[in-house]
């Protein structure tokens, strides 16, 4: 299922981007601890292309995908 979440998101000098935490529309944030990996890529379970960062949040593992201009994550079950 994909759902479109806020990001907070750290630019560097090169213009790379590196989500810091996503934001529910509930009001929960939830930090993200490290991003494992980073590549182009399609969500198979959810569908839409783009950027997809495999995030550690708590101790769980999230897909987030940027979908210029917006973000959503594969959502596997509830956070």
């Amino acid at each position: 299922m994909k759902r479109y979440v806020a990001v907070e998101v750290r630019y560097d000098a090169d213009g790379g981007m590196r989500p810091l935490s996503v934001l529910w529309d509930d009001g929960r944030r939830f930090e993200i601890l490290r991003v494992t990996d980073v590549r182009r890529m399609a969500s198979l379970k959810a569908g839409g292309t783009g950027i997809r960062y495999r995030c550690q949040i708590g101790q769980r593992e999230a897909d987030l995908f940027f979908e210029d201009p917006r973000w959503f994550v594969d959502c596997r079950e509830t956070m």
